[in-house]
């Protein structure tokens, strides 16, 4: 790989860990927020989706700090989730801060699904456990 891939690479997986960790704080603050409010915004559904982000976008962050070579598969779960965490917000169009955390849902959706499609050329990291050590125990 080129440096000048390398360095995109890079700087592509700095700005996904930076939304993951805006969209994680956004979700667990929209949570508080919900509660607060209470009535139709205990919605349960739409509680363990802001739940699920916020764990997601955690994950793909120590994924990505790792260096883990499960990278893409979960950097493509968290966009799932997040599409859906956006989908339920907007539900709730006529409410500013559940419009916000939308929209942070949303790109890091995005980010997420780049990070996805690159992740097969980032990392090869080799096993610690290659299948000549397998077989010769």
């Amino acid at each position: 790989m080129s440096m000048m891939r390398t360095e995109s690479v890079l700087t592509e997986m700095e700005a996904c860990k930076q939304i993951c960790i805006e969209c994680q704080t956004t979700c667990i603050d929209t949570l508080k927020y919900c509660n607060s409010q209470g009535g139709r915004y205990i919605d349960m559904a739409m509680m363990s989706m802001l739940r699920d982000c916020a764990e997601m976008c955690m994950m793909c962050v120590n994924m990505i700090n790792d260096g883990s070579e499960f990278m893409g598969n979960t950097c493509s779960l968290s966009a799932q989730i997040c599409d859906r965490t956006a989908i339920a917000c907007e539900q709730m169009s006529s409410d500013a801060t559940m419009m916000l955390c939308a929209a942070i849902c949303r790109k890091c959706a995005q980010h997420c699904n780049a990070m996805e499609l690159n992740s097969a050329s980032y990392f090869r990291r080799s096993s610690l456990v290659t299948e000549d050590s397998l077989l010769s125990s």
